[in-house]
């Protein structure tokens, strides 16, 4: 790496870095093949001047094809003739590339700029050995088994060292999926088959017949690996949940007052079910696909080989790759399906914000404790202090996540004319909104785990709370024909103290058949839980998950 240190007159002291390869990985260059790949004018290589105020300025030689960084000197952060900031998880511009990271990192392969470059070359490939089995396309002959597996090998074995050749190529071009053809050129250009087909790949393509299928096919495998999988984790944490408590009665609160009592189990079973819903409707959403060339007409294709059904052999390539064939497009797949997606993992994240408040709750009414791990602290000057960091972690992120997947849902359905290029910028974000879920998600799983019921609190707001029965001992009164049933507990009940005693004084002193008198002296709040218990231990039939339990 090349440094060179300037100071100005203002006591600015800057360096100049050269050489500074993607993520500080460094590489070997690519050789751009002159044969295969247009020759371009190299960058403009003269002094340049930086004005650093009014009083300040600084010149210094840009080479070649090299980029040029200016970073103030930091105390304690360089050394002899070096001040950069290396990506790290100390330097990372976001919390999900920096401290969150081994949470998340099981969507980088997907959802990362090596992931969209590795699915462009799967594209890439991918249609060059379709052409090959178009009978009118003859000048593509069908490939060899050795010629289709060293392709194949292309798509299997490509690392972050094959994307940096990527990248290093895209300096010169300035495009990025040009980049990616031209790496294709260059690694084919030595096979005796494929080198002779060189100019078919990307052939007819326009960038976003690329980009569109290796987005489809980004989101396909990063819900199937990474998102679907702990969504179903958090599911069926809460089906337990539901189970384990389904008989353990609980005082509901509704507008934060006393109402007619719950289970634990129940109340969980209902997120459970809710959560199951929106998981559904993620599987449902069809993920498309277009391959219609620059403006959706396949133009191009027609000229050059007017006998071959295009529409068709697009929407057969399409669903080659697992996605569903959208016909009617512009030059870009219009991102309806990404619309749904999005807004349902929105309505999901929602959901899970409802429990994480309501644990949050229950936590703090003491009905849950939580496991504590030695050495953690909780408070920096309460040292008594056990916070539900991991639901207001995962509240916190369900939040950031759904800005970002409410924006992308409101903005990528909407393109100038034919297209324009504002898509292009926000579809590099997708990643951020499903990152920050997938890291809520995990902090959930985290916080139930450390969940610990306590009976003792849970018995004792019930034993404070026979007012509950208000409601069962008036419905009772309707029943058998008692007039004004209603007022009457309501004299009894708001606003005051009720106790076992006053309740029972109240029964006994009722105008009622002896048995229906005698059931209602049987009721307590611990009892009066209707059919709850039942319906928490049914929770499993209630939840369809796509992947079964």
């Amino acid at each position: 790496m090349e440094v060179t240190s300037f100071s100005s007159p203002s006591t600015c002291t800057c360096r100049i870095l050269t050489n500074i390869n993607l993520m500080s990985l460094s590489t070997n260059k690519t050789n751009l093949n002159p044969s295969n790949i247009p020759s371009y004018p190299s960058l403009h290589s003269s002094p340049a001047t930086f004005s650093l105020g009014k009083s300040s300025s600084c010149k210094a030689a840009l080479s070649t094809n090299q980029h040029t960084i200016f970073t103030p000197k930091v105390k304690g952060l360089q050394d002899e003739g070096h001040s950069v900031f290396e990506l790290s998880s100390l330097t990372a511009l976001s919390p999900l590339d920096g401290r969150y990271w081994n949470k998340v990192k099981d969507l980088a392969p997907f959802m990362s700029e090596y992931g969209l470059i590795r699915y462009r070359v799967l594209v890439e490939i991918q249609w060059l050995l379709m052409l090959s089995r178009i009978p009118e396309v003859t000048e593509v002959p069908t490939f060899s088994d050795e010629a289709q597996q060293f392709m194949q090998d292309l798509i299997d074995e490509f690392d972050v060292a094959n994307a940096l050749e990527v990248k290093n190529i895209e300096k010169v071009t300035n495009h990025d999926v040009k980049a990616v053809e031209y790496f294709l050129k260059q690694k084919c250009q030595s096979h005796p088959e494929i080198s002779k087909v060189l100019e078919f790949f990307h052939f007819s393509c326009t960038s976003e017949d690329i980009n569109n299928l290796a987005h489809g096919l980004m989101l396909k495998d990063a819900l199937d690996k990474a998102m679907c999988p702990v969504m179903d984790e958090v599911i069926r944490a809460m089906c337990n949940m539901a189970k384990e408590y389904a008989h353990i009665p609980m005082l509901s609160r509704t507008h934060g007052q006393p109402a007619s009592p719950t289970t634990l189990g129940k109340e969980m079973a209902i997120f459970a079910v809710r959560l199951s819903r929106e998981r559904r409707k993620i599987s449902q959403i069809e993920l498309m696909g277009k391959f219609g060339g620059a403006v959706g007409n396949y133009n191009a294709h027609i000229v050059a080989y007017p006998e071959v059904n295009w529409p068709k052999i697009a929407e057969d390539f399409v669903q080659l790759l697992g996605l569903t064939f959208n016909p009617y497009v512009t030059q870009i797949e219009p991102h309806d399906y990404m619309a749904s997606l999005f807004h349902t993992i929105i309505q999901f994240n929602n959901i899970l914000t409802d429990f994480d408040r309501d644990i949050w709750g229950y936590i703090s009414l003491g009905y849950f404790k939580q496991i504590t791990k030695a050495g953690e602290i909780g408070s920096s000057t309460m040292p008594h202090k056990v916070n539900p960091i991991d639901f207001e972690n995962s509240e916190g992120n369900l939040g950031k996540a759904n800005a970002g997947l409410s924006f992308l849902g409101m903005k990528l359905p909407i393109s100038r004319w034919q297209r324009d290029l504002t898509d292009s910028t926000v579809l590099r974000n997708m990643g951020e909104g499903l990152g920050h879920s997938l890291l809520a998600y995990k902090s959930t799983l985290q916080g139930i785990g450390k969940l610990q019921v306590n009976q003792t609190r849970l018995d004792e707001d019930l034993n404070n709370s026979w007012e509950v029965l208000a409601e069962p001992v008036q419905t009772v009164m309707r029943r058998y024909g008692v007039p004004e049933p209603y007022e009457k507990l309501k004299e009894l009940t708001r606003g005051r103290a009720v106790t076992e005693e006053s309740m029972r004084v109240f029964i006994q002193g009722l105008d009622l058949p002896q048995e229906a008198k005698v059931n209602l002296l049987k009721l307590t709040p611990h009892s009066y839980i209707g059919a709850a218990a039942d319906l928490a231990l049914s929770v499993d039939a209630a939840v369809k998950l796509v992947n079964e339990f």
